[in-house]
């Protein structure tokens, strides 16, 4: 038994970190599905923002006849925004810049045309418009929700397969960037009627 001893030792010691690199490996994979999970939650309210700027521009259309270009406009951000796409899996800082671009048209475009629409006052009456604000106001809440839930996620995962010993293991699993806000974000809004 005396002679089997250090092989039992060995074979245990290699049993123990088999067991920790399938663990590592595993929540690895879980923090990678959790990022993407917030990433698509990210895409949602996006979307979420962009149907309702169909419904929007609609309403609005329908009970005044405002500047067309600044309808336009909107339609083309809408359209560029939906363009874009982010794989969850192989998020680079490229992506996300041309992601955050695309959707800061919309926003800008969605400021000029909130801003036209307080030119006219027989709007504000319009029950459906008012309604329309309001979702876009809690759609861009959640945007912003599910944007700073996806840098959580990322922070998480980029802690775990970053850290020493398991960066090791996890050779295959690459850092994700965080969602950046767009050049000039820090500045306010400059509205003007």
């Amino acid at each position: 038994m005396r002679k089997f001893l250090p092989w039992i030792i060995v074979g245990g010691i290699v049993l123990i970190l088999v067991f920790w690199v399938i663990s590592v490996k595993n929540t690895a994979l879980q923090y990678s599905q959790a990022t993407g999970k917030e990433w698509g939650n990210v895409d949602a309210a996006y979307q979420r923002r962009n149907d309702l700027i169909g419904n929007l521009v609609n309403t609005v259309k329908g009970a005044a006849d405002f500047e067309k270009s600044t309808l336009t406009a909107v339609i083309e951000a809408r359209s560029k925004a939906t363009s874009v796409t982010v794989d969850p899996t192989n998020i680079t800082p490229e992506q996300l810049a041309q992601y955050s671009q695309a959707q800061s048209g919309v926003t800008s475009s969605l400021g000029r045309l909130l801003v036209t629409v307080e030119k006219y006052p027989e709007l504000k009456a319009n029950s459906n418009f008012l309604k329309l604000q309001d979702e876009l106001a809690s759609t861009e809440n959640q945007i912003l929700t599910a944007r700073t839930r996806f840098n959580e996620s990322v922070e998480a995962y980029n802690g775990y397969v970053l850290k020493t010993p398991n960066n090791l293991v996890l050779g295959s699993y690459k850092e994700k960037a965080f969602f950046k806000s767009v050049e000039g974000a820090d500045k306010p809004v400059e509205v003007k009627f």
